[in-house]
């Protein structure tokens, strides 16, 4: 037991490692976890439009549900025609979001071209065009300016 367990038992996996990868395989295969399963066609694709009479009765279904909830818990009831209206108004706004984040995003790298100024005039370099860089900057992130 002593000679298989201190001698054969290591000469083994040794043989096992070294001998056609059997070492890396093992745990491999086509029922393994750990391969990486692949993503799906739809993910690489963009969304499909919804059809706007189809989100709303959904939305009102949701929140019709929400209100028995409510009722049931003892709770006061949500008004469902409101509340339908004020989501769907603010889903076909997102021009609106996607303007402030734009905005905020340039005043961010904007913010950061000013403090790499201040660094390079500390080091004696002359500083850089802000707007100009702020605009190379946001083109180098998002792939046009």
């Amino acid at each position: 037991m002593l000679l298989f367990t201190g001698v054969a038992a290591p000469i083994a996996g040794l043989l096992f490692r070294r001998v056609s990868g059997g070492w890396d395989s093992l745990g491999k295969g086509p029922f393994a976890i750990v391969q990486q399963p692949r993503a799906p066609r739809y993910l690489g694709q963009p969304a499909a439009a919804v059809d706007p009479a189809i989100q709303a009765a959904e939305v009102r279904q949701m929140l019709n549900a929400k209100r028995e909830r409510q009722q049931r818990r003892g709770e006061e009831p949500l008004d469902v025609e409101t509340e339908t209206t004020r989501l769907l108004a603010s889903a076909e706004t997102p021009t609106s979001t996607s303007a402030r984040q734009d905005a905020e995003l340039r005043a961010e790298v904007r913010q950061l071209v000013v403090t790499r100024n201040e660094r390079r005039m500390r080091s004696g370099l002359e500083p850089l065009d802000v707007e100009t860089e702020t605009d190379r900057q946001l083109g180098d992130l998002v792939g046009s300016p």
